[in-house]
């Protein structure tokens, strides 16, 4: 059984790809501040597990933090002993997925073509990230949406910002994954709380001019 993605105003990861432990807290502080409730630090930044620890420590019980590049069960337990509650893939590992179903994480498998998002959806994934969304777009990602189970997220990951959160809203996809959009490394922590406030700005617009409800689980 599936641990079903918590319920969010607004279904927003950031993706801090690159940041390091002795910036983490000021920047996921910034982020938190700013109105985000997803952080997912990807593995093969600077000690990332660091970096998780601290932002769970921060972070409180509304927010979501977690770890994007996990390919492995070792890493799950990390990612669990650390604190983390996200666990975020390029791919789909079925190993990986009941790894993170045994420590009660949200999962978010990386996906692109029907195959993948079938075998994710099996497995049991609370979302799919559908990467690179700029290349699927939101027409592409509808099409395979048709053939999948009604209760799964669908998450836009790659190549989305606030330039084009309106082009997928109204095809009904309203989860997100930022990355170079909202975070580069280098950046400041009041440089990203701009960027977070754009970004949710431009967001809540694009919803309020569709009529879409966020926050699906």
């Amino acid at each position: 059984m599936s641990i079903p993605f918590p319920p969010m105003t607004r279904p927003l990861v950031a993706i801090l790809r690159g940041v390091r432990p002795d910036e983490a807290d000021g920047i996921v502080s910034a982020l938190i501040e700013a109105g985000m409730t997803a952080i997912e630090i990807p593995l093969n930044s600077p000690e990332p597990f660091r970096s998780i620890e601290m932002a769970a420590k921060r972070a409180p019980a509304g927010v979501l933090i977690g770890a994007g590049t996990v390919l492995s069960a070792g890493d799950v337990d990390r990612l669990h002993d650390a604190g983390g509650r996200l666990m975020v893939s390029p791919n789909v590992d079925v190993e990986v997925l009941a790894s993170a179903r045994v420590h009660g994480m949200v999962t978010m498998p990386g996906v692109f073509s029907p195959t993948e998002a079938l075998l994710a959806a099996r497995a049991g994934a609370s979302s799919l990230k559908f990467f690179p969304a700029s290349v699927l777009g939101a027409a592409g990602i509808t099409a395979i949406r048709a053939v999948l189970p009604p209760e799964v997220m669908i998450a836009a990951v790659g190549g989305v910002s606030d330039q084009n959160f309106a082009d997928y809203v109204r095809a009904g996809i309203l989860a997100f994954g930022l990355g170079s959009s909202l975070y580069k490394p280098g950046m400041t922590a009041a440089e990203i709380a701009v960027r977070a406030r754009v970004t949710i700005d431009s967001y809540d617009r694009a919803v309020q001019g569709t009529g879409a409800a966020a926050g699906r689980a």
